[in-house]
């Protein structure tokens, strides 16, 4: 560990394989590199103290020096345990200036004394993902939120604790839900942890998915995106859902719907993305087929009920990196991948770098909104404006060598009138 009292990361010696990583990330990220060439001159964050509890990763490598091109006095923390790269982490201290709290497979302590070290950064304007930043701060440190711009948040989960936090009366900033942009859900949610996951548990177990029964538990987008892409393999899917009309959705998608204690009997592999806790509970472990890999794509670890699994269990024994097996009393093993972490992070890269381009647009897109705006917006959960929405979209086609056509004046009259008829 190397630690100057300005940043605490594993090794600085890695610094020069994380610049690697990082600048070959950035060649799949037009849209913030356009951005980064216009803010340069702008300067849009100028002495804006930024935090952000993030995945460290070469991605967010990019979106940090995104934000220190436009100005911004920053300082990142990790949002997992698990999903900091080491080698990004050095680079950024190293190569940027950037001070960097985070270190892969730290505890949970220390994971919240690096959290700590985020809010010693008084800063105004704050980016989570998962929203652990911005709630310690309305937890412990009342009297910074006074002074805050407000905050973006990068995932459902911590979409799903603001706006509780908003309906109980104790949000206190205005917060910018970057989750459910059309440009961030829809690609990075879809498509991003669709590849992402299944990377993930390609590369833990190294076993065939073709022809294997697959159940996603959970078809928001994610889940979305992580059945059709093991659909893509050969696996037969099932999906469980609470939400009728995203089962019914599931359903017309050609997967077969069943309840979670039916689905765990057959299913080789069990993956959740729901956002909630306890989701793969007791009774699902106590009739789940031997062998069955379990894997999380929801955020937190507590998807499964993993102290429940280790009180079943007699021994267990890590048989791969990323793999803990558990043998059971009556003599079923079971598979837990990452700790029940996010296993795109915690045993593969995340998210590729193409979709996490828009997302990352959107976050400092968002955050140079909140440096001019937020003093005057409502303390609850906004979404983003549409305009950086269609922006980041438009920059993205741009990129990707793709025009399209544009409404004519009359056009656009008729569809803002209500006099023409049949």
């Amino acid at each position: 560990m190397k630690d100057s009292g300005n940043f605490d990361i594993r090794d600085q010696a890695l610094a020069e394989q994380g610049q690697e990583r990082i600048d070959w990330a950035l060649q799949e990220m037009p849209v913030l590199s356009q951005l980064m060439n216009r803010f340069k001159q702008q300067q849009p964050l100028r002495d804006i103290r930024i935090s952000c509890c993030l995945h460290i990763t070469t991605e967010t490598a990019n979106l940090a020096c995104a934000l220190k091109t436009a100005g911004a006095n920053l300082m990142l923390c990790a949002s997992n345990p698990l999903s900091t790269q080491d080698d990004v982490a050095a680079a950024l201290v190293k190569h940027h200036d950037i001070p960097v709290f985070a270190i892969r497979g730290e505890s949970t302590e220390v994971y919240y004394q690096h959290i700590i070290a985020a809010i010693n950064h008084n800063p105004v304007i704050t980016m989570d993902d998962g929203a652990d930043l911005v709630s310690e701060i309305h937890k412990s440190h009342p009297k910074l939120v006074e002074q805050m711009f407000g905050s973006t948040e990068e995932t459902t989960t911590g979409v799903i604790r603001l706006r509780a936090m908003a309906r109980d009366g104790a949000l206190k900033i205005p917060v910018i839900a970057v989750n459910d942009a059309m440009t961030k859900h829809l690609f990075d949610n879809r498509y991003g942890t669709g590849q992402s996951a299944l990377d993930g548990i390609i590369r833990a177990t190294n076993i065939l998915l073709a022809g294997k029964t697959f159940c996603v538990v959970g078809y928001g987008w994610c889940g979305r995106g992580i059945a059709m892409r093991a659909k893509g393999h050969g696996a037969q899917v099932v999906v469980t859902e609470v939400n009728p009309l995203r089962a019914l959705e599931a359903s017309m998608d050609g997967y077969r719907i069943m309840p979670l204690l039916e689905a765990v009997k057959l299913a080789d592999f069990v993956i959740t993305a729901t956002g909630d806790k306890l989701v793969v509970d007791r009774c699902h472990l106590e009739v789940m087929k031997d062998r069955c890999v379990l894997a999380n794509a929801g955020h937190f670890n507590v998807e499964i009920n993993i102290e429940a699994l280790k009180d079943m269990a007699e021994e267990s024994h890590q048989p791969r990196p990323s793999v803990e097996e558990f043998l059971l009393q009556d003599g079923r093993r079971l598979r837990l991948l990452a700790e029940g972490r996010l296993v795109n992070l915690a045993a593969a890269e995340g998210h590729p770098s193409s979709v996490m381009d828009m997302s990352f647009a959107n976050q400092l897109l968002c955050a140079v909104y909140l440096a001019k705006c937020g003093r005057s917006l409502e303390k609850i959960v906004h979404d983003v404006p549409n305009e950086i929405d269609e922006e980041v979209a438009s920059h993205k086609l741009q990129a990707m060598g793709i025009f399209i056509d544009s409404l004519t004046v009359e056009q656009q009259s008729y569809l803002s009138s209500w006099e023409q008829g049949t």
